[in-house]
C-alpha cells in the first residue's frame, strides 16, 4: 500500500475541511488531477479558500456533489465528518469509487513510522504529550484530529508522526498500519455515526489487529473491554496503570514505573508533573511507554514532562484570581469526558459549570461524582432541565441556573469556591459554534473579569 503513485490519475476530495484541503493540495502538487467536492453552501470565509485552490488548479464545487465529479475517480478521500450511511458513500460504492481518509493517503506516500493514538477520551492531550516528549531527541510531529493535517508535513524532515486518529478517520482507513498503536480508554460515543456501539469499536480497535497489527499495542488497563481485547492486539503488547504484566507503566509509591521484560524503572514523580487527575496520569503512561519503545532516555523523558503545557481546552488551568482556580474543559462533551475532570479534585470547594446541547447519555456516574467532588454545579444552555432534573434524583440539589456563560461565572466567583471548573458534559452547538468557541468564551471573560488576577 505505501508509496502509491496518484501522478495522472483522478482523485475525488470530499469536503472543504482542513484535512480536505491539505490532502487537495498534496495530491495536486503530487500530479494528480484534483476535483473537491463540498457539500454545503460556501460561507464567506471559504471564498478565499476556493480561490487559492482554484488558482493551484484544482476544481472545486459546492453546494452537492456532481456526476462529473465522481465519475471515473481513481479514489475518493474524504473528511472524517462523512458518515457511510451518507446518499454520498452509496454513490461512491455504486461507482466502484475507493473511499479513503487523509491519514490514510498520507500513510501511503511516506515510510516514516505513525504512532497512532486513539480512545474515546484523553487522545489530545496523550498526542501533545508524546510529541513533546519524543522532540526531546527526534522530530516528531503531531497531527491528525491534533496539529496539522499530515499530508501538510509529508515534505518535513520527520522521524515520527505522533497521529491522533477519531474512529472516523480509522474507518477509512483500511490500510494504515502504525509502529505503535495505543488505546486510551473506550466509553459509548458517536453511535449514530457508527450505527452502533460495536462497531463504533471496531473501527478503532482494527489498528490493533491483522492486517493492521502493530508492532507495539498500547492498552488501558483499567478498562476492562480494553483488557480483554488485549489478549487479540498484535505486536508487542503494553499496558498502562496497573503492574500486573511483564511489560506495562504504572503508578507506585506515588512514582510513574515503567517496566519491560519485567525489569522496573522510575520515570517520574507524581508531584513532578504539570498535569493533574488520574486521567492524565494514564495519559502520561502512555506517552512514556511510547517514548521508552523508541529510546528516549529517562531523563530526558522526565524533564520533558515537566515542560509539558497542556493543550487548550483540556482540564487547563489557565487564571488564578482571589483565591481561585480556574479550568477550562470545554471539551468534554460528554458526560463520561467531564467526570474525568470532576474526579481530579478532592477536598476542595468546586463549582461547575456545565450543559448545552444534550447527548442525551445516562447522568448517574455523573451525578454521583458531583456529590463526591463538587461544591454546585451551575446550568447553562438546553440542558440544563435534564441535568438538574437527574442531578435531584441522585440527592444532587445544590444547583443554579444561568442563561449565559458570563452570567455563569458571576454566579460561580459569588461563590468564592476553591476552584471554577468549565467541564461542560454536552455539545456546545445550542450557544458555540463547537467547543473551542465556548472555551474561548470561557476564557476571555475570566480573564476580563480578573484582569488584576495572574495568568497561569
Amino acid at each position: 500500500m505505501r508509496l502509491l503513485k496518484y501522478n495522472d490519475k483522478k482523485v475525488l476530495v470530499l469536503g472543504l475541511s482542513k484535512s480536505g484541503i491539505s490532502a487537495a493540495k498534496y495530491l495536486n502538487k503530487s500530479g494528480a488531477s484534483v476535483y473537491l467536492s463540498e457539500s454545503r453552501q460556501p460561507k464567506p470565509e471559504d471564498y478565499e479558500k476556493i480561490s487559492q485552490l482554484e488558482k493551484l488548479g484544482i476544481k472545486v464545487e459546492t453546494g452537492g456533489h456532481s456526476d462529473e465529479f465522481i465519475n471515473d475517480a481513481y479514489v475518493a478521500v474524504t473528511s472524517p465528518g462523512i458518515p457511510p450511511s451518507s446518499e454520498i458513500m452509496q454513490r461512491l460504492k455504486n461507482a466502484n469509487v475507493r473511499v479513503i481518509s487523509e491519514i490514510e493517503l498520507a500513510y501511503s506516500q511516506t515510510v516514516k513510522p505513525f504512532i497512532a493514538i486513539t480512545g474515546t477520551n484523553g487522545k489530545t492531550t496523550t498526542t501533545a504529550l508524546t510529541a513533546h516528549i519524543l522532540n526531546s531527541r527526534y522530530k516528531a510531529f503531531p497531527c491528525g484530529n491534533y496539529g496539522k493535517p499530515p499530508c501538510d508535513l509529508l515534505d518535513e524532515d520527520a522521524d515520527y508522526f505522533v497521529c491522533e486518529c477519531s474512529s472516523f478517520q480509522l474507518h477509512y482507513s483500511p490500510s494504515f498500519v502504525p509502529e505503535i498503536s495505543v488505546f486510551t480508554n473506550f466509553t459509548p460515543d458517536h453511535i449514530d455515526w457508527h450505527n452502533g456501539q460495536e462497531n463504533y469499536f471496531n473501527d478503532k480497535a482494527r489498528i490493533f489487529k491483522c492486517p493492521q497489527a502493530p508492532a507495539f499495542s498500547i492498552l488501558n488497563a483499567r478498562d476492562k473491554k480494553l483488557l480483554d481485547f488485549s489478549k487479540e492486539c498484535g505486536g508487542k503488547v503494553f499496558l498502562f496503570d496497573s503492574e500486573n504484566s511483564d511489560n506495562c507503566c504504572y503508578i507506585k509509591d506515588n512514582t510513574i514505573c515503567f517496566k519491560r521484560d519485567g525489569k522496573e524503572e522510575k520515570i517520574i514523580g507524581i508531584d513532578e508533573c504539570p498535569l493533574i487527575g488520574n486521567h492524565n496520569y494514564q495519559n502520561v503512561m502512555c506517552a512514556v511507554i511510547c517514548a521508552k519503545l523508541v529510546g528516549v532516555e529517562n531523563e530526558q523523558i522526565k524533564n520533558a514532562i515537566m515542560s509539558f503545557k497542556v493543550p487548550e481546552h483540556r482540564l487547563e488551568k489557565f487564571a488564578e484570581f482571589d483565591g481561585i482556580s480556574f479550568y477550562n474543559d470545554s471539551k468534554a462533551t460528554n458526560p463520561e469526558a467531564s467526570l474525568v475532570a470532576i474526579r481530579s479534585f478532592e477536598n476542595e470547594n468546586v463549582v461547575l459549570i456545565a450543559g448545552g446541547r444534550d447527548k442525551n447519555t445516562d447522568l448517574t456516574e455523573f451525578a454521583q461524582a458531583c456529590l463526591k467532588h463538587i461544591n454546585t454545579v451551575v446550568l447553562i444552555g438546553e440542558a440544563a432541565d435534564r441535568f438538574e432534573n437527574e442531578l435531584k434524583k441522585n440527592g444532587f440539589n445544590s444547583t443554579v441556573r444561568e442563561n449565559t456563560m458570563e452570567a455563569a461565572i458571576e454566579k460561580s466567583i459569588s461563590m468564592k469556591p476553591d476552584v471554577v471548573l468549565l467541564s461542560p458534559a454536552c455539545a456546545s452547538f445550542d450557544m458555540y459554534s463547537g467547543y473551542e468557541e465556548r472555551g474561548k468564551v470561557f476564557k476571555e471573560y475570566v480573564l476580563s473579569r480578573t484582569c488584576a488576577g495572574q495568568n497561569v
